[in-house]
């Protein structure tokens, strides 16, 4: 094998390197080829798996001319590679130096030369007894799981944690196969497939029927110890296959979801298939694997670690949905805003000013005012009855109509029938918008349509303010309905305030109303100050009176000032 641009050289004298795993574990890793890739991905000659340990940390090079020299070289590692405690570049090793990678619970290594020599280093490591004693046990389990946590906290890839959880399992039980499986919908699906040492394997190499697996998840069973003899086979209850298989034992935890509290009681068999989520699989060919009660309890341990892992995972695809939508809602609330009118008049005869303040991320409400090729001015607010994306679009689609509007009472009336028709025949009624829809003329001479509406207010010059009430009821309601057109006269200094149920229905923190009367009594103190003037002191007030409440509804607040024409 040649990598990173280096060529194969001659061979040294045969080496070796004494792994040290984080979870206690030890073995021997021959340096049999140029250059020897150390770090955590696959492709390299030593895997070693930790998520701080760069992609390729490091690599041993054979040294040039006949001295047999392996040299150690760093590949721009981000936490360093050390050769007895000191940080190198490069670095000729020489037999019993340690290596490690920049972190104290990790991996570490011991170069060894000859074949003899190893042996005795090894010895030297291994304690007293070669069993490992309970405290040695427990420091094991206790490594296993940090290296876990160490990689749900600091890796990106969901992929990457499950497979870091089997290979913990494997190492700590010593089992030659680990298998993650998931539920998922009616059907079971091998996640992750791993051997010894980190090896991927096929999901077809686990030829255990999905059926017992299925069963065992059904009845909640663990597989646990399950360690055969050849003598013990014909009173196995898991079928033929296992005998095909040789296995010599299986290793088997159920990953369950976490319940409530509230859940704790319920047990029927309909619950545990709710709340089983898959099962994590071992199992060994060659030997028995280690399932003594210390280890089953690791075992259990991961198995919860998977399911908080496969929660996790599942919570935060739901925040990158959501996080999508909101993105998607806030683009369809920067386009509903630029179909609100810009650059209100505010010279002339016809002035006029505006706000929309959506309770969701899109609206219902929306206002617009534009000339007519007469002269005379058209008005609107329009509330579409309930909230979100289909009242918003229907609330834009009004506003695309009543573009065309005439400033004859004719016309005002069969545009209004016709967008009434329009909405009973696409909505069926469940759709309908109140609004009120009004053209000025310059001669003060005002025709407007109230239907259903909040009755706007008109305030008079010398102070006395009036109601312009409902003409008809809201548009999309009912088949042929038919609409009247008021008519009223204006007085220069005039003006007319317009405004949705939201303001009205506003409320504070101690649940009160908004309401008519207040929105009256700050328009007496305004007079003869113009739209804008009257547009800033009621939001203004509304913030005053609403405090941090949140509010279920859109506020939209139109004001017209007629001076003279």
């Amino acid at each position: 094998m040649s990598a990173i641009g280096v060529s194969p050289s001659k061979s040294p004298a045969p080496a070796s390197f004494i792994v040290h795993h984080p979870a206690g574990s030890r073995e021997r890793i021959l340096v049999q080829e140029f250059p020897f890739l150390i770090g955590r991905l696959n492709t390299n000659n030593l895997v070693l798996r930790d998520n701080r340990i760069s992609r390729q940390h490091a690599r041993v090079v054979a040294g040039p001319g006949p001295g047999n020299d392996h040299i150690l070289e760093d590949l721009g590692s981000l936490a360093g590679t050390f050769v007895n405690n000191e940080r190198i570049q490069t670095k000729k090793l020489r037999h019993g130096d340690v290596i490690a990678f920049g972190f104290e619970d990790s991996y570490s290594l011991i170069f060894c030369k000859q074949d003899a020599e190893w042996q005795k280093v090894l010895e030297q490591m291994r304690p007293p007894d070669l069993a490992m004693t309970q405290q040695s046990l427990e420091l094991a389990k206790l490594r296993a799981l940090t290296e876990v946590a160490r990689a749900v906290h600091s890796s990106l890839h969901f992929e990457e944690i499950l497979s870091k959880v089997v290979d913990t399992a494997i190492e700590a039980t010593g089992a030659e196969r680990g298998f993650l499986i998931l539920v998922e919908g009616a059907d079971l699906k091998i996640r992750v497939a791993r051997a010894t040492g980190g090896e991927p394997l096929p999901p077809s190499d686990l030829r255990v029927p999905m059926r017992m697996i299925r069963r065992a998840l059904e009845e909640r069973t663990e597989l646990l110890s399950m360690n055969f003899r050849p003598e013990h086979e014909q009173r196995m209850d898991l079928g033929q296959t296992v005998v095909e298989l040789e296995l010599r034992s299986v290793a088997a935890v159920p990953l369950i979801k976490v319940r409530p509290s509230s859940e704790a009681g319920v047990t029927s068999k309909h619950s545990i298939r709710a709340n089983t989520i898959g099962m994590l699989y071992l199992d060994s060919r060659s030997g028995t694997a280690n399932l003594a009660a210390g280890n089953r309890e690791l075992l259990q341990t991961l198995a919860l670690e998977a399911s908080t892992i496969l929660e996790n995972a599942r919570l935060l695809e739901e925040e990158r949905k959501k996080e999508a939508m909101d993105r998607e809602l806030s683009l369809a609330r920067s386009i509903q805003d630029s179909l609100l009118p810009k650059g209100l008049p505010q010279e002339g005869w016809f002035q006029a000013y505006g706000l929309s303040l959506p309770s969701l991320e899109v609206a219902g409400d929306y206002y617009d005012v534009h000339m007519l090729p007469s002269g005379a001015w058209s008005a609107l607010l329009a509330d579409v009855s309930g909230k979100g994306v289909g009242s918003a679009l229907l609330a834009s689609f009004l506003q695309g109509v009543f573009l065309h509007s005439g400033d004859t009472v004719e016309e005002m009336r069969r545009l209004a029938g016709r967008v009434n028709q329009f909405l009973v025949n696409r909505t069926g009624g469940e759709k309908y918008a109140t609004l009120f829809y009004c053209v000025i003329r310059p001669d003060g001479c005002i025709y407007f349509i109230n239907a259903g509406h909040e009755a706007p207010f008109l305030v008079r010059r010398n102070g006395i303010t009036k109601t312009l009430q409902s003409t008809s009821m809201p548009v999309g309601m009912l088949d042929e309905v038919e609409f009247e057109v008021a008519e009223a006269r204006l007085e220069p200094g005039d003006q007319i305030v317009v405004f949705s149920d939201g303001l009205t229905e506003a409320r504070n923190l101690q649940g009160q109303y908004y309401g008519r009367g207040r929105i009256k009594d700050l328009l007496s103190q305004l007079l003869g100050q113009g739209s804008r003037a009257t547009i800033t002191a009621l939001q203004k007030d509304l913030q005053l009176f609403a405090g941090a409440a949140p509010q279920a509804d859109d506020v939209t607040v139109l004001a017209i000032d007629y001076w003279r024409g």
